[in-house]
């Protein structure tokens, strides 16, 4: 309802009140007047009309002077509603007998019986008794009367029902012209105040039917006016009051929706560890759907004098405007308590925007809106400062917003920074041994893989080299592995140079090393081989205390197809080899005849049966060895190794599973380690986790899975106690057939490990891929952690990574104490290596001692 239509209907409400009740009063009043005057002019009647018989009989009137005179008084109210009616009493009626008169009624009776005055004051009429009374002047005429008797009555009676209602038709008629006129008024009176009303509020409805936005709130002036009435004043200033209210409170919807949507791409991926800084420019261009930003900037700690700065523009920026930049971040980091001279810097601009408008800034400007984020110690990847050139940043709520905004983005930024340098670690080392930065292992099974399929195609031959160094054992021993490092960088210096170029030289192992030869008959792999032995033994390193160390290797060759047409059995030929020029005195290259072929074939068969026997006998054994809590120092954990007893002769699993790999069998073996090995942890006491190696290729064998199951149910032991470990030992073509199983397993309740973390490439696959708890480190990189930079650096890599992922962290090759302190310092979950415990038959105490 209007204000005007609502004082319109109270105005009438009130008016009918108003008139209706004054109505009724005036009513009451003329009632009143009427009866009152009535009263007054009966008994004035009465009085005179009885002063006048009285000077009248006095004078000696006759009876017929008497008879008009009352017949006169009887006819004078006519017309006027009083009648003056003259009653005779039975002293004058004796004397002077009757007249014409009504009939006395009661009240008159009265009046004669009691000689005293009568009024009577009716609905209708007023009437007013008066007793004529004898006084001695009377007695003349008449003599039957004593003084004070009554002679007779005047009954005056005033009708006034006639006047009232005449003074009602003429108080409605004044009404009636009253009324019309009040609504005339009171119309234009509602009118008049309705229109200021209006006028008041719309001046109010224009001034905030501009705001829009939050911004639009911040930005409206509301001038302080006078509305006309003093109850809108007193709400115009409170609106204005709200309205400063509201512009330190009032969040905009703008602003949230952009925080919310910039907080959903803090969600860190793949592509955005892969993609970083392109990640960043992304942010900055959403940033500036908000609020125009110039600039996002992080930087990050190197070392203790080098620092990283990634500069992000939205558009590209002068010359002079990146150096104002770069002179105020320097600035700010100099300022921080933490932090002294920055020392060295190194400097990156990036552009998201490159056909955007171009930014020139001063640095007044740069210094004024820069909103930047520094911490006193490096957070996350090093991180120590993150800032944005915004250009609005006056609103309170907006400037919250982005300090929110960069907070988060600190440790976002650092965290992808991180996660980006440790992949980038971790993705080189996982293709390069980080001792001599040669190819690893994998690397050359890769390798080797290809250059089998590009030799079939071209039909060419090409030679493998297993070089093996002549009692390395005894450098480390007799002068550490410090000096056996750098013997081993230096040798695989002096080999790479004696190869020919293409030659592919990756280290196996240890003191193993596997160099490919491409395009190379019998004749050249043999040169190659002599060149390199030759290199080898002209090799010297010098100790610190003077010492001249030289050192020998034995070589085994191998010729693609003329030995062998797969890798596998190309370094197994090269392998046996390699064992014939030991044996035949080291120092030597052992070059195979047709013979050697035979008898190497010969073994490979015979070992074959011994598998095959093993598998029909249950000669397969189980192996402990104990995995450490580091923190706790208790036994929490074994790994389930693989052993043949072959009449009491322990045959380790390196010398058969790559046979009964070859032959189909692995899966048999899997099963037979893994029933003997669940009943031996059933029958004892402990309660921790047991590891099992899985080979990928039992996957393709149906029943696996239904045996495995089985054999689990049958044992008594948890699911969530085993943990089955998967290695890169394989490649598996179809990654959807192991991803459907694992998934299967861990639905199961099972754990998943995998094992030889590092060294491979597909290790990272797998840690994207498969949901993993455990992370087993690649013992190569354990045992040498502690002499080589890289190592360590590898090491801290990988518990970073899998700290960031929630996922348990395995040392293995733990052989010395200083070993296992050191990973103690580094925070790694288990330890696992010789020092620990060597694999054994049986399970050992939980309490720990180190190994004799």
């Amino acid at each position: 309802m209007k204000i005007k239509h609502f004082i319109l209907a109270t105005s009438t409400v009130v008016a009918a009140l108003f008139f209706t009740g004054a109505y009724w009063s005036l009513d009451r009043v003329i009632d009143g007047i009427v009866r009152a005057n009535a009263n007054r002019i009966s008994e004035a009647a009465t009085r005179i009309t009885f002063s006048a018989m009285y000077q009248l009989m006095s004078s000696g009137w006759s009876r017929k002077q008497a008879d008009a005179f009352l017949r006169g008084m009887a006819g004078a109210g006519e017309g006027s509603g009083m009648t003056v009616q003259i009653y005779r009493g039975p002293s004058v009626v004796e004397l002077y007998g009757e007249i014409d008169q009504p009939p006395l009624d009661e009240e008159l009776r009265a009046v004669f019986d009691s000689g005293e005055a009568l009024r009577r004051d009716d609905a209708a009429y007023a009437r007013h008794v008066y007793p004529l009374l004898a006084e001695e002047r009377c007695l003349g005429c008449h003599t039957n009367v004593r003084p004070g008797a009554v002679l007779g009555t005047i009954a005056v009676q005033q009708d006034y029902a006639g006047l009232v209602a005449d003074a009602r038709r003429e108080l409605l008629l004044a009404f009636a012209l009253l009324v019309p006129l009040a609504a005339l008024l009171a119309g234009a009176a509602v009118w008049w105040v309705g229109r200021r009303i209006e006028g008041a509020v719309g001046q109010l409805q224009e001034d905030f039917d501009q705001i829009a936005t939050v911004s639009d709130l911040k930005a409206l002036a509301v001038a302080e006016r006078n509305l006309g009435f003093v109850e809108l004043n007193r709400i115009d200033d409170a609106l204005r009051g709200l309205l400063d209210k509201l512009r330190g409170i009032a969040v905009d919807k703008e602003i949230l929706t952009f925080e919310i949507g910039l907080l959903e791409k803090f969600v860190i991926t793949s592509d955005v560890v892969r993609d970083w800084r392109d990640y960043v420019g992304r942010l900055l261009v959403e940033i500036n759907g908000v609020l125009p930003a110039h600039t996002l900037f992080s930087i990050f700690k190197i070392d203790d004098e080098l620092f990283d700065l990634e500069v992000f523009w939205f558009g590209p920026a002068s010359a002079e405007t990146k150096a104002q930049m770069e002179h105020y971040i320097r600035q700010e980091l100099t300022d921080l308590s933490g932090f002294a001279d920055p020392g060295s810097c190194n400097i990156h601009h990036h552009v998201a925007n490159p056909d955007g408008a171009r930014i020139e800034l001063t640095e007044a400007e740069v210094a004024l809106r820069v909103k930047s984020f520094f911490v006193d110690k490096p957070k996350i990847g090093g991180i120590v400062g993150i800032g944005v050139h915004a250009g609005v940043l006056d609103d309170e709520t907006r400037y919250l917003v982005v300090e929110s905004v960069l907070s988060t983005l600190l440790n976002v930024v650092g965290s992808v920074k991180a996660i980006y340098k440790y992949t980038r670690d971790l993705e080189y080392y996982a293709t390069r041994d980080p001792l001599t930065d040669l190819f690893n292992q994998r690397v050359f099974w890769e390798l080797s893989t290809y250059e089998i399929g590009r030799a079939q195609r071209h039909g060419y031959s090409f030679g493998l080299l297993l070089i093996d160094l002549d009692n390395f054992k005894l450098i480390n021993d007799n002068y550490g592995h410090t000096v056996g490092d750098t013997y081993l960088q230096r040798f695989a210096r002096q080999v790479q140079g004696a190869l020919r170029d293409g030659d592919i030289l990756a280290r196996y192992g240890g003191d193993e090393f596997v160099a490919v030869l491409p395009e190379a008959g019998q004749e050249a792999v043999v040169g190659v081989a002599e060149r390199v032995r030759r290199a080898i033994e002209s090799l010297e390193l010098i100790t610190p205390d003077g010492t001249r160390l030289r050192a020998t290797a034995s070589i085994g060759i191998a010729v693609y197809p003329e030995h062998a047409d797969s890798a596998k059995d190309l370094l197994m030929f090269a392998d046996n080899m390699m064992y014939r020029a030991k044996a035949a005195g080291k120092d030597q290259v052992a070059i195979p005849s047709r013979e050697d072929v035979v008898d190497i074939f010969r073994d490979i068969s015979q070992k074959s049966v011994m598998v095959l026997e093993a598998i029909e006998n249950r000669r397969v054994r189980p192996y402990f060895q104990p995995i450490l809590d580091v923190e706790t120092r208790r036994i929490v954990a074994y790994e389930v190794l693989s052993r043949i007893d072959l009449d009491g002769q322990i045959i380790r699993a390196d010398e058969f599973v790559e046979i009964a790999e070859k032959i189909g069998v692995i899966h048999r073996i899997d099963m037979l380690v893994l029933e003997q090995a669940l009943a031996t942890i059933a029958a004892s006491d402990h309660a921790g986790e047991v590891f099992v190696n899985l080979s990928p290729r039992a996957l393709v064998f149906s029943e696996f899975a239904r045996d495995l199951r089985r054999i689990v149910a049958a044992s008594g032991v948890p699911p969530h106690n085993i943990v089955f470990e998967i290695t890169e030992r394989d490649t598996v073509k179809n990654l959807g057939l192991l991803e459907r199983f694992l998934n299967d397993l861990k639905a199961d309740g099972f754990k998943l490990a995998i094992d030889d973390f590092g060294s491979g490439f597909s290790s990272f696959h797998y840690l994207r891929r498969f949901p993993i708890d455990y992370l087993k480190i690649e013992g190569d990189f354990i045992a040498n952690m502690l002499n080589n930079s890289k190592d360590k650096t590898f090491v801290t890599s990988i518990r970073s990574l899998a700290r960031e992922m929630g996922i348990t962290v395995v040392a293995e090759f733990v052989e010395s104490a200083e070993v296992l302190a050191e990973l103690e310092a580094l925070e790694v979950h288990r330890a696992q290596g010789y020092y620990i415990g060597r694999p054994g038959p049986g399970l050992l105490p939980a309490d720990w001692a180190p190994a004799g």
